[in-house]
């Protein structure tokens, strides 16, 4: 099959990467400000907030794959996906709404955040695991999945930077008397209203554009299941020795992630102590390192291949990202506040964030090709089931990056509503090394595990070679249809 045989049109990739801009405001909300909201505006203990995000993870672990799993099996004259994209999304936005809106009296703010933590979790994933189990309906081929995951990372950070500067320089503008922003109660509500607004927005318009293609029957109706059956397909796939390498790998890898965008709040206030400068040039050097990122995924990708590619762009990445707290100890950094230290800080971030993109851009792809390596043994595609339990990873690494961060604050002695620059400089600093030691453990690990997935390209068009052959062979057969 040629090249122009295989690329898809740029309308389809530009509305399916569309989608994505859903879960970066809700993956920018959750990792950015939640805490910060919870603990430093509303009052909440920070492991207390860890601890909610933790009870509604355990009720993501029965509800995701059950999602993954019965968005595989949906037969509509509207296809196996499309239903759950316009069902889902306007309920996400509401209970987004909740999130930022908790009620004046606190008595049961903790069962609140728990109750809502787990409707906006859920919902999200009707919205998340339909719309990425489409990068292996779309094209089985091993590049152009990669451009695929490429445009939803793009959105998907279009998505979460854009409600950062919304956050940052519109709603979350310091009242008089107050130096920051994020600690003013006020903006939060609307915050979370625009946020929800274009959450809704986003899903269905994506959902619209890619109607015409994939909105039609399946070519096969899947039989009847029981609970008992679903729960055995679901253990199956996800046992496949490469999915539970690559998932292994992805959640170490996101958690490093995610507590790193936990952390940044209290790092760019406490430790580095930026002003409205720095965090106005924030937005625009993510923006760049996004965009750098999605010019250089592929061609790195189709020269080394998407294994390769992670994992040394895993290492210098951390090697951008640690050196500013490693100088700053040594004593070599220019002092925190200034202009000298925002500007080095800054170019620091860029060179860490291109690399972070271009890991998690593979690892996405990769789980892609999974699916037909499954297939073989199995007989069935389960794109859905793959990206619900990708999904899950996510959302562990999430309330894992949280918990850390919230045992890390607790751990270092930063008070509540500290005031940056009023800090002991004993608590910076252990702030500071625990972080850095954690950080530089995560990417050390999740590199080892990476290193041993075992599908290259030319494993994939073997595959997909074969399994082209048998569905000619057998055109009825369950499984071989995508």
């Amino acid at each position: 099959m040629s090249a122009a045989e295989v690329k898809l049109p740029f309308g389809l990739k530009f509305f399916h990467g569309l989608g994505a801009v859903a879960y970066g405001v809700k993956d920018n909300g959750f990792s950015t400000f939640l805490l910060i909201f919870y603990s430093q505006v509303i009052g909440l203990d920070a492991w207390l907030v860890s601890v909610a995000l933790m009870c509604a993870l355990i009720a993501d672990a029965f509800v995701d794959p059950l999602i993954g799993h019965f968005s595989d099996r949906t037969y509509t004259r509207w296809g196996r996906r499309h239903p759950w994209l316009y069902l889902a999304p306007i309920p996400l936005g509401l209970s987004w709404m909740l999130l930022w809106s908790p009620p004046a009296d606190q008595t049961y703010i903790f069962a609140y955040l728990v109750v809502v933590a787990i409707l906006v979790r859920t919902l999200v994933s009707c919205c998340e695991v339909p719309s990425q189990a489409l990068v292996a309906e779309l094209t089985t081929d091993y590049d152009e999945r990669t451009t695929l995951t490429r445009y939803r990372f793009l959105f998907g950070w279009i998505g979460g930077l854009g409600m950062f500067f919304l956050a940052n320089f519109v709603f979350l503008r310091p009242h008089e008397g107050q130096t920051h922003g994020q600690l003013n109660p006020d903006g939060y509500w609307q915050y979370g209203l625009c946020g929800a607004i274009i959450i809704a927005a986003s899903v269905i318009v994506s959902a619209m554009g890619q109607h015409r293609r994939l909105a039609h029957l399946p070519a096969v109706k899947l039989a009847p299941t029981s609970a008992r059956r679903a729960m055995s397909e679901i253990f199956e796939s996800l046992r496949h020795p490469a999915a539970l390498i690559l998932l292994a790998a992805a959640f170490i890898g996101i958690t490093g992630n995610q507590l790193s965008y936990t952390m940044s709040n209290y790092l760019y206030l406490y430790v580095w102590q930026f002003g409205e400068t720095g965090f106005m040039l924030l937005p625009v050097m993510l923006v760049l390192s996004v965009t750098t990122a999605f010019l250089i995924a592929q061609p790195l990708s189709l020269r080394f291949g998407k294994r390769k590619t992670a994992i040394v762009c895993a290492l210098i990445g951390a090697v951008f990202w640690l050196t500013p707290f490693q100088l700053r100890l040594a004593g070599l950094w220019p002092t925190p506040g200034t202009s000298e230290s925002t500007a080095w800080l800054i170019a620091f971030i860029l060179g860490a964030n291109v690399n972070s993109v271009i890991v998690a851009v593979c690892s996405q792809s990769m789980l892609a090709d999974v699916v037909e390596a499954s297939q073989v043994e199995t007989g069935r595609r389960t794109e859905g089931v793959f990206t619900a339990g990708w999904m899950f990873v996510q959302k562990c690494a999430t309330a894992v990056g949280i918990g850390i961060t919230g045992l890390l604050v607790s751990f270092s002695g930063l008070p509540a509503k500290a005031v940056p620059g009023q800090v002991p400089e004993s608590v910076i600093d252990t702030m500071t090394i625990a972080y850095s030691l954690i950080a530089l453990a995560i990417v050390v690990v999740s590199v080892i595990i990476f290193s041993r997935f075992p599908i290259t390209r030319e494993d994939h068009a073997a595959r997909v070679a074969a399994l082209d052959a048998a569905a000619k062979l057998n055109p009825d057969a369950e499984g071989m249809h995508p």
